[in-house]
């Protein structure tokens, strides 16, 4: 039998593998912090999502909660960017310390314009329930009785993988730039559906002694030719300070007006780092609303 602990660290290894695949600079972090002796500790992982009706998906947050909660992770705060029409939860493991939290974010679609609501509707209408079936039953049967069959388990994993993409067909190429004018994020979103938007270095645990903290990391990185984020949001001394490579360009799939597909050059994911700081001899375990809004900005074209 397969524990809910062993799948969720499958799935992690797999999804922070296409990561890298992705993201060059993630990859080439990694090499340089195990080339100096350290270790890779990743923070947290980011998702986007919308709620709205996604064809035969269930919308939004609820969709991707479902999946961490049956996992073993715990809801714990709620995170509002008004301006953005955005809303975040923060999920972290209760008792495997090591396994990154997540941070999940949806936009209020009914916060937008109406042609906005209308167009990113029409382009996630078709959506099928990549977890249709077996996988959701496995799901629940995990989260119900802490196990699965190895064979299950097995399935389960490449199944969750694959719900971790684009589950709604290549988006017009027109949606996507109207879309994009009035929220970056819709944008974005629609282009790359449920796909990681980033992993996070965890700095206070590489253990690289030349890098002991945020800034002598930023500058090994941009010695070694990464771009990075020109600013650190939080002082020094602050419970979270964050910076982060520049994002990665993609050739997305989009729908052409004659209906056959082409190609957008369009952001993908940077590469965060994060480190934390500790309140009364505990690390400070969450997020800062101000900054984030900051690193949402990291993927505007």
């Amino acid at each position: 039998m397969t524990s809910p602990s062993s799948i969720t660290q499958q799935l992690l290894d797999r999804l922070w593998e296409r990561y890298q695949q992705r993201v060059p600079y993630a990859r080439r972090y990694a090499a340089l912090v195990l080339e100096k002796g350290g270790q890779v500790v990743n923070d947290h992982c980011a998702f986007r999502t919308f709620n709205t009706r996604t064809g035969e998906q269930t919308p939004g947050l609820e969709a991707i909660g479902f999946i961490l909660e049956c996992l073993g992770y715990q809801k714990i705060s709620p995170y509002a960017f008004p301006t953005k029409h955005l809303n975040s939860w923060h999920y972290q493991h209760p008792t495997e310390a090591h396994f990154p939290k997540f941070f999940v974010t949806q936009l209020d679609v009914t916060q937008l314009s109406g042609r906005a609501q209308q167009l990113l509707s029409e382009a996630v209408a078709h959506t099928p329930d990549l977890l249709a079936g077996t996988p959701r039953e496995s799901l629940q049967r995990l989260k119900d009785q802490q196990e699965l069959e190895d064979e299950s388990a097995v399935t389960l994993v490449s199944a969750l993988e694959n719900f971790f993409t684009r589950p709604w067909p290549a988006p017009p190429r027109d949606t996507v730039l109207a879309l994009n004018e009035e929220s970056q994020f819709a944008a974005w979103t629609l282009l790359h559906g449920n796909a990681v938007n980033h992993f996070t270095a965890y700095i206070n645990f590489q253990q690289v002694p030349e890098w002991p903290d945020l800034e002598t990391t930023i500058a090994g990185l941009q010695a070694a030719g990464i771009p990075m984020k020109s600013q650190i949001e939080g002082e020094r001394g602050s419970k979270l300070r964050q910076s982060s490579t520049q994002a990665v360009d993609e050739d997305c799939p989009v729908t052409e007006a004659d209906g056959s597909t082409g190609t957008l050059r369009w952001s993908y994911a940077y590469y965060e780092l994060a480190e934390r700081g500790q309140e009364n001899g505990v690390w400070f375990e969450g997020f800062l609303g101000d900054q984030a809004t900051n690193l949402f900005e990291m993927t505007k074209r």
